[in-house]
């Protein structure tokens, strides 16, 4: 039997403002990274995703990222790896209040949009994501993209590590995520989306925007929240998985 981590980066809405289906996607995913409240999510939001993720016995991760709220966290900042590592510790803290409160245990660590690839490709700034982490607790896993310089820095300190996929993100042949000012940076097709995580898991492999197969790693599938497809692509994949022959539990 094969086995993979579906999850989804959800706890995105704000205030007034909603965004994602949390209460419909967290009953279909074995996993979920919740926003902490700098690029996306409130006090309010990231309590009841994890009361929501507690109910369906859903594992709960802190998803921390630069504090860019008008920006969704996608944009660059110019932040000293000192910087992101107190960015980090003070985002997990607070989600992880949370979930004390609620009774249940913080399981991983996710970083957010600019940060997690910028933390991909530098490894000063993937050693102190790593470093946050550990120092909050060392039993916490680092969820980083396959092949990427955070799971490098993470076995470098003995820091447990799970690799993750995006269902709905383009490769470059580098294996880093496609920028999402490039076109076809995202994928819209649910059909597609699917057999690509299919082939992810099972083989191994998947295929750049230069039609290059590049090797990566499946430990954790992600779909984003905040895609208008999000619902559909859980769903499909979830089906295409099982009649594939994967079965899907956490990392």
């Amino acid at each position: 039997m094969v086995f993979a981590d579906l999850n989804s980066d959800l706890g995105e809405s704000f205030g007034a403002y909603k965004i994602g289906e949390d209460d419909q996607i967290i009953p279909l995913v074995s996993s979920v990274n919740i926003a902490c409240g700098w690029h996306a999510g409130d006090p309010l939001v990231m309590q009841k995703a994890v009361a929501l993720a507690k109910q369906y016995g859903v594992s709960i991760g802190a998803h921390p990222g630069f504090p860019d709220l008008m920006g969704f966290g996608r944009r660059t900042m110019n932040a000293t790896p000192a910087e992101v590592k107190a960015y980090i510790q003070y985002q997990v803290g607070a989600l992880d209040a949370f979930c004390r409160a609620a009774g249940v245990k913080l399981h991983h660590v996710k970083p957010h949009g600019a940060m997690y690839n910028m933390a991909g490709a530098d490894i000063r700034l993937a050693r102190a994501v790593a470093e946050a982490v550990a120092e909050i607790d060392d039993s916490l896993i680092l969820l980083a993209l396959s092949g990427s310089e955070m799971i490098r820095a993470a076995d470098e300190i003995g820091l447990p590590s799970a690799s993750e996929v995006f269902a709905d993100r383009a490769y470059e042949e580098d294996g880093s995520l496609r920028a999402r000012s490039q076109p076809d940076a995202v994928i819209r097709d649910e059909a597609e989306c699917a057999a690509r995580v299919l082939r992810m898991v099972t083989e191994g492999k998947v295929t750049a925007v230069t039609g290059r197969d590049i090797d990566i790693r499946a430990d954790s599938i992600c779909v984003h929240g905040d895609s208008p497809e999000a619902l559909l692509f859980v769903r499909r994949i979830r089906e295409t998985l099982k009649n594939g022959g994967v079965e899907i539990k956490p990392f």
